[in-house]
C-alpha cells in the first residue's frame, strides 16, 4: 500500500542526507504489535524485521540496540560487552526523549541526541533488513552495512530466542 510522500521524517531525512537508498514500506500500526505484525503485514520474514530498541546502562546513559524482530536482547550479555554493570530496557517517555521518537516509532536514524548504537553482528549477514522509518507503521527497507556506514555501530552478539 503506498500512500502520499508524507513520509518525511527525521530519519529519512537522515537516510537522503547520507545517501542511503531505501524503499517506504507502509502498514496499519497495531499498538504493542511489534515485528511480529509489521513482518506479517508486510509479508516479510520477522528475522529481517530490525527493531530499534531504546535502553540505558547503570548510569542511566541511554543507547539503543538495533536486535532481529525474532529475538530478543540479553541485557546481562549485553551489559557484559559493553563493559557496564547492567543494561535495562528506557522507560517510554525516557526513550522518546532521548530519541525524539514516539514508541512503536522510533528509528536509529535521525535520533534527537547522538546515541551509541549497538548492532547485533548477525544482522549483517542480511542481504537487506526493513526498520522503522520514525513512524508508526513506517519501516524502510535498507542494506544492513548502511547502519555501519552511517551509524558506526558497536556490533555485538546479545540475541536470545523470544
Amino acid at each position: 500500500m503506498k500512500r502520499p510522500s508524507h513520509s518525511e521524517t527525521p530519519a529519512t531525512q537522515f537516510l537522503k542526507a547520507n545517501g542511503v537508498a531505501y524503499t517506504e514500506h507502509f502498514y496499519d500500526y497495531v499498538e504493542h504489535g511489534g515485528t511480529t505484525v509489521s513482518s506479517e503485514r508486510l509479508g516479510v520474514d520477522e528475522h529481517h524485521v530490525v527493531k530499534t530498541l531504546m535502553m540505558e546502562d547503570d548510569k542511566g546513559a541511554p543507547l539503543v540496540v538495533l536486535m532481529h524482530g525474532d529475538r530478543k536482547v540479553s541485557t546481562k550479555n549485553l551489559a557484559r560487552q559493553i563493559g557496564a554493570k547492567r543494561v535495562e530496557p528506557s522507560k517510554p517517555e525516557v526513550a522518546q526523549r532521548h530519541s525524539g521518537y514516539m514508541l512503536g516509532g522510533t528509528s536509529p536514524f535521525g535520533t534527537r541526541k547522538k546515541l551509541p548504537v549497538y548492532l547485533e553482528r548477525s544482522v549483517l549477514e542480511l542481504d537487506r533488513i526493513w526498520i522503522n522509518g520514525g513512524r508508526r507503521g513506517f519501516l524502510v527497507c535498507i542494506p544492513p552495512q548502511e547502519i555501519v556506514r552511517t551509524l558506526a555501530p558497536t556490533l555485538v552478539e546479545v540475541a536470545m530466542d523470544n
